[in-house]
């Protein structure tokens, strides 16, 4: 684990730059993190997908997976990948401040 300034907070970040605190997670922070998955701008559709996401973590304790956020979230698979470029999963988990799942490569 790693410490590292994000908008202006001390976060700690797993081996996977995932944040280790889901609580550590705001606006800003998802900014920074998106920035540094070279997505320049989060958009509704971004926030879409990351809440959605925070929201199943949060009910189940664990990330959901590209299929039931295509089938449940409002965003289709081919949005998914235009709107997190390759790893569209695992870079809206990391994104949305939620730990990287164990089964994800």
């Amino acid at each position: 684990m790693t410490t590292k300034e994000i908008a202006g907070k001390q976060v700690e970040l797993d081996a996977d730059g995932h944040l280790v605190n889901v609580n550590d997670w705001s606006d800003e922070v998802a900014k920074a993190l998106a920035l540094e998955e070279e997505i320049t701008e989060i958009n509704d559709k971004h926030m879409q997908v990351i809440n959605f996401m925070r929201k199943e973590f949060e009910t189940s304790g664990s990330v959901p997976s590209i299929r039931k956020i295509t089938k449940q979230s409002g965003v289709n698979t081919k949005e998914m990948y235009s709107l997190f470029p390759g790893g569209p999963a695992r870079k809206a988990a990391k994104i949305g401040g939620l730990p990287k799942p164990k089964g994800w490569i």
